[in-house]
């Protein structure tokens, strides 16, 4: 079974790509721009409509008509989209994003989701029924928790984009298989970061640290103290010319997402590595490619999957 359900955060992104990213006062004309739907959960459901799973994102978008633009590019990618807050008339959340053209590296400033209105629906259940993996960004908590709950009644593994800190992961962590972030990513406390993230209950850590090598934790036990016993590796990510990073990261999430999928269970030590790898494959063949969709059909011709 292929079918990723994927909640959170949709904007709208106009990427502009500049030779240099600008001052504080200073302007900067750009060498191309581009407007297409991004955030972790949609950017991460093109990554699994590219290598051959189907996404069902939900998100809250409303009837403006830059709503709109973001519901037909991700149609068009192949995401089915399901709007929680089809009424709502104001903008959805923007994203405006520069990218550098010798490295790719990209600032980007968002609005994100605050102001949006977005509960959980009866369609939730249903949705997580026909899905094999669930992947929450922490965006629209409300929505987040629900699904995330309904996922663990019903026997769904959980992948979390953990993005950075929200006050809604004290309770959705402890729901939660995977737990993906960057190097970046911290857990307020003192307390050692893998263990503050296995002491919420969640079996398996992964940080990814751009071209560095993949790291991740398992907890295949417990000592008679109750302390986690935990396995460890990592995997290398394959050096490659980086044009474009921007939502590099996403599309490493959409990937493991649509793996565990595949599985069909929360990976295990076996098959972390293999899942980790082909993240990292997909993750590089975006960054290799101009803009924020010109890596899809790459990606499709070389058949790369979640598998």
């Amino acid at each position: 079974m292929r079918a990723v359900l994927l909640v959170g955060l949709c904007t709208v992104d106009l990427v502009q790509r500049v030779t240099e990213l600008p001052s504080p006062g200073q302007k900067a004309q750009s060498l191309v721009a581009d407007l297409a739907a991004g955030g972790p959960a949609a950017n991460a459901a093109v990554a699994v409509a590219a290598t051959g799973g189907d996404p069902t994102l939900v998100t809250a978008l409303g009837q403006h008509p830059l709503a709109a633009l973001a519901r037909a590019d991700l149609e068009q990618q192949g995401v089915r989209v399901v709007d929680l807050s089809p009424e709502h008339a104001a903008a959805p959340p923007v994203s405006a994003v520069m990218v550098r053209e010798s490295d790719g590296e990209r600032t980007v400033v968002s609005r994100n989701s605050a102001e949006i209105p977005a509960h959980p629906d009866d369609v939730i259940p249903d949705l997580v029924a026909r899905s094999a993996a669930v992947l929450v960004d922490g965006h629209h908590p409300e929505i987040a928790l629900a699904t995330a709950r309904e996922a663990r009644r019903q026997g769904v593994p959980v992948v979390l984009d953990a993005g950075s800190w929200k006050p809604v992961l004290n309770e959705l962590l402890p729901l939660v298989d995977v737990c993906a972030c960057s190097s970046a990513f911290t857990v307020p406390g003192p307390t050692r970061f893998s263990a503050a993230v296995h002491g919420f209950g969640v079996p398996v850590l992964i940080r990814t640290a751009g071209p560095e090598p993949v790291t991740w934790s398992c907890v295949y036990g417990h000592a008679p103290d109750g302390t986690p016993l935990v396995v460890g590796g990592q995997v290398p990510v394959a050096p490659v010319p980086a044009r474009d990073t921007l939502g590099a990261g996403d599309v490493w999430h959409g990937v493991f997402a649509l793996g565990v999928a595949c599985l069909g269970r929360t990976p295990g030590p076996a098959e972390l590595p293999g899942l980790v790898g082909a993240a990292n494959d997909v993750a590089g063949l975006r960054v290799q490619h101009v803009g924020p969709r010109a890596w899809v059909q790459p990606v499709r011709e070389q058949g790369r999957g979640g598998e």
